[in-house]
């Protein structure tokens, strides 16, 4: 029987990822995001309040941070409630805008990382011309670009599985990803292919450009003086962290979404809960200890405070 709510006309999805404990997964969980959300926002504050950090570095790490809010209020609250409620159920439209805002966010990320590569690559590189390049209009553009290409690249499968015909009704997950697909009565050839475009422009190609810029970064590093080397590793080194940190999260998503079948359904939960916290968690954390003018503010907060 179609799950119908018939007098609303909606049609309700099953989440069939969760397991047992669920008491004791909400109070990790709900811990973990108020964490992930103060770290986050005080980083962004820091950063918000002193001027010698309105610099496109610190303000692409700001956009990173808001972009982990984000991503992580996409998906906690409602994890939250289905921790707490007898039936894991979300619609089928709130399912579609959970599955945009997840890889438009996931595909945001990639591309700000590549901005802030580029500024790094300038910076180090090409020191002189730093001023001229790296204006306030062609930050402004890399941010807007970092937002509205996903988005629009993303809206497109969306919008198109709006009015899918859905033969299944259980979601083998905690939340709404690619395993959408599964429940699909016909899947589309030209939506696959087009899937295989987006992950290419989204995340192949910005990770082959990041990983060229601080090949060249290191290069240049190596070349230079000690005071040039150090700049290049206190800089550089945390956004290393944070593209490894992220390409994990993009790696497990496809896998698990291709091997479920053979994925224990436990691991599966405990490991979807690792990566869904992890990067949001440790972003504010890594920027916090390894930007040294960061960590001088916080370090200044936290005395006022005592």
């Amino acid at each position: 029987m179609k799950p119908m709510d018939d007098e609303l006309n909606v049609t309700y999805i099953t989440l069939d990822g969760y397991v047992e404990l669920k008491y004791l997964y909400f109070v990790i969980m709900l811990t973990a995001y108020i964490l992930l959300v103060c770290f986050n926002v005080s980083i962004i504050c820091l950063i918000v309040i002193h001027k010698n950090l309105h610099e496109p570095m610190y303000i692409f790490i700001a956009a990173l941070l808001l972009n982990s809010i984000l991503f992580s209020s996409n998906i906690h609250p409602k994890l939250l409630v289905d921790f707490l409620s007898e039936k894991q159920i979300v619609s089928y439209q709130a399912c579609l805008f959970q599955v945009f805002m997840f890889y438009f966010l996931s595909s945001s990320e990639f591309l700000l990382l590549s901005a802030m590569a580029y500024d790094r690559y300038v910076s180090i590189c090409k020191p002189l011309q730093y001023p001229a390049i790296m204006r306030t209009t062609t930050v402004s553009l890399l941010l807007c670009f970092a937002w509205l290409v996903p988005a629009c690249y993303i809206v497109v499968p969306v919008a198109l599985n709006i009015n899918s015909k859905l033969c299944s009704f259980t979601l083998k997950g905690i939340f709404c990803n690619n395993s959408l697909n599964k429940l699909f009565c016909v899947t589309s050839n030209e939506l696959s292919i087009y899937g295989v475009i987006v992950l290419l422009n989204l995340g192949l190609f910005p990770m082959l450009f990041i990983l060229f810029t601080y090949t060249k970064i290191i290069i240049i590093a190596f070349q230079s003086c000690g005071d040039i080397r150090r700049k290049a590793v206190q800089t550089c080194l945390p956004h290393l962290l944070v593209l490894i940190n992220y390409s994990v999260l993009i790696t497990y998503d496809v896998v698990v979404v291709k091997l479920e079948s053979d994925f224990p359904k436990t691991a599966r939960f405990v490991m979807t809960l690792q990566i869904i916290t992890y990067n949001p968690l440790c972003n504010p954390i890594i920027y916090g200890l390894k930007m040294k003018e960061i960590s001088n503010h916080l370090k200044r907060l936290l005395r006022h405070m005592k």
